[in-house]
């Protein structure tokens, strides 16, 4: 009785561990809506995601175009506006390709990350989500580059979801 009573709770831990593994998995980098945008809530403040990022991008020999700190441009028109920090980077070799199967898709290349903080302070990395930049663009010839670009800016923003 008390060994299978054991097993039970084993297999019931078992169960709650997966659904907290694949909840975690699944909610971490995804559009949260139809509106193709992606957010990862940062675990450093802006400025050290910023350079952490920027730090990764040339690890990687991803191209770093600019950086715009729309804070500061909106401080210059004397608009109060909350820490906002563009990043425009890309792989050529890999973005050109979109564009090559749809020119159109020039709109959404290179990449732009934004790193916005919030009302409670929080930082977050927000970027559209490349199979909705697909649809957007109609683009179906090119599926494994977008998985690659992905992978890519998932790997570029996890060097800020830990401390």
């Amino acid at each position: 009785m008390t060994r299978r009573l054991t097993t039970r709770v084993a297999n019931f831990c078992t169960s709650l561990l997966l659904i907290f593994l694949v909840l975690s998995v699944t909610s971490t980098a995804r559009a949260d809506s139809d509106d193709g945008v992606v957010r990862v809530k940062s675990a450093v403040p802006m400025a050290e995601a910023i350079t952490r990022i920027k730090a990764d991008i040339a690890a990687k020999g991803i191209k770093f175009f600019t950086q715009i700190d729309q804070s500061k441009l909106a401080a210059d028109a004397g608009i109060k506006l909350r820490p906002s920090t563009l990043l425009v980077f890309g792989n050529p070799p890999l973005g050109t390709q979109f564009i090559t199967s749809n020119p159109n898709a020039g709109l959404d290349w290179p990449v732009r990350l934004l790193l916005t903080q919030d009302d409670h302070g929080d930082v977050w990395a927000v970027w559209t989500d490349f199979e909705w930049i697909a649809r957007r663009h109609n683009i179906r010839d090119r599926t494994a580059q977008f998985e690659m670009a992905t992978k890519v800016v998932g790997s570029i923003t996890s060097t800020i979801t830990t401390r």
